[in-house]
């Protein structure tokens, strides 16, 4: 077993001490950074979130970092589909809006965890998260060859944390590969590796402009009645060298959630509460008059079920609650 990119980050080594409370080490910030680099673009489907360019993305961290913030996860947004083509080509562009925000962050957040999105429905043509056969089917073989390529440009960028979603079988043995071929045996692979077909991805789409043009993903997301299936799946993630595994959506899939730690009860496991999930909560948490504590709800329901790692939109006011409340937050 390789253990040194499960501990190569300081943040990755306080996740292997994870615990029932919450605190600003089990938060993932989720960060859609848009190809303008002058954006602060409110997205109208998720309140409070933006599109923000790297011009912007110093002022807007620096706060959050002042209280707390550990890590983030990367999203590219490109402006127009003028640039997308069938193999993703904008996703590892040298000059993108991911690669220009992981060397920004690197060099005036150094103890941020930089997570980047390893996907290419945002940079397609045809918005799917592989290449297609002629057909429309996926073409699993490409679809891993430029998966790895793209986790490793971000690698050598300087990302701490690769995260590939896209579902294609074998993707992580893939990217581990590549990554040795390349001399790399720090960077951690954190793995979409129970990611169901969710009717909870909408405002998540809108805001990276990444849904397909035709079909569904259907064929190579899971099935949402399947908890076995995610069980496999994150076997077989786990085999091929995933560092951190993770169910997809968060709220609806806690019995899975659950499965996947009292089966692997020490491997780290992330879940991502989607932006369906946050539009939700948010929605009802807003008219109750009681925002805090259904927040928070939420968030401890996904640690009672076994959550190490939460990537939630809701990260910066909960980050505003913990440096108010001494660090900690308990039920």
């Amino acid at each position: 077993m390789n253990h040194m990119s499960k501990i190569s980050h300081s943040v990755l080594r306080r996740w292997q001490n994870s615990n029932s409370r919450l605190t600003s080490d089990d938060f993932i910030l989720p960060l859609f950074i848009s190809e303008d680099e002058d954006s602060k673009e409110p997205i109208p489907s998720m309140p409070d979130m933006l599109r923000i360019g790297v011009n912007e993305l110093y002022e807007y961290i620096l706060p959050l970092s002042k209280i707390g913030l550990k890590s983030v996860l990367l999203f590219g947004v490109l402006n127009s589909d003028c640039s997308k083509d069938e193999t993703g080509a904008p996703a590892d562009d040298q000059v993108g809006p991911v690669v220009k925000a992981i060397i920004l962050l690197k060099e005036q957040f150094p103890q941020l965890l930089i997570c980047c999105d390893v996907c290419l429905c945002e940079y397609t043509s045809h918005g799917h998260c592989g290449i297609l056969n002629s057909d429309g089917t996926i073409n699993n073989a490409a679809s891993i060859r430029r998966i790895s390529e793209v986790a490793c440009t971000y690698a050598k960028a300087g990302a701490h944390v690769v995260a590939p979603s896209d579902m294609m079988d074998n993707r992580i043995g893939a990217i581990k590969t590549a990554l040795k071929l390349m001399g790399d045996n720090k960077t951690c692979i954190m793995s979409y590796s129970s990611k169901f077909s969710s009717s909870m991805y909408g405002p998540f789409r809108d805001a990276c402009k990444s849904g397909p043009q035709f079909g569904d993903r259907k064929t190579y997301q899971l099935p949402l009645g399947s908890s076995q299936l995610g069980q496999l799946t994150t076997e077989r993630d786990i085999e091929e060298g995933a560092d951190i595994v993770m169910v997809k959506p968060g709220m609806f899939y806690l019995d899975v959630v659950n499965a996947i730690k009292s089966r692997h009860p020490n491997h780290l496991l992330a879940v991502y509460q989607v932006s369906g999930d946050y539009v939700m909560v948010h929605d009802y948490a807003t008219k109750s008059g009681n925002f805090k504590s259904i927040v928070c709800e939420s968030l401890f329901s996904m640690k009672r079920a076994g959550a190490d790692v939460i990537i939630s939109y809701f990260t910066p006011v909960v980050l505003k609650w913990l440096h108010e409340n001494g660090g900690i937050l308990t039920p």
